[in-house]
């Protein structure tokens, strides 16, 4: 098997791994409230995705609430 000669510099190694960095993609905004949203994903702000309205934001603000007020108990 080859083995290499001598040590690759950190220039080199940098080069090659220059393009090998994450890209975030940039935010959807929802067409109902123009919040920033990532694609794909329900808006938590109003709770539209895909034309309709998926969850009544109230009420999931009540679970929250009592699902907070159950671990307050314990």
């Amino acid at each position: 098997m080859a083995v290499p000669k001598r040590r690759q510099s950190n220039a080199r190694t940098g080069s090659r791994r220059a393009h090998d960095h994450l890209i975030v993609p940039p935010p959807t905004y929802c067409p109902q409230c123009n919040a920033p949203v990532p694609s794909h994903v329900m808006c938590p702000r109003c709770g539209y995705y895909m034309g309709r309205t998926l969850t009544d934001m109230d009420e999931l603000e009540r679970l929250k609430k009592q699902r907070e007020a159950r671990k307050g108990k314990s």
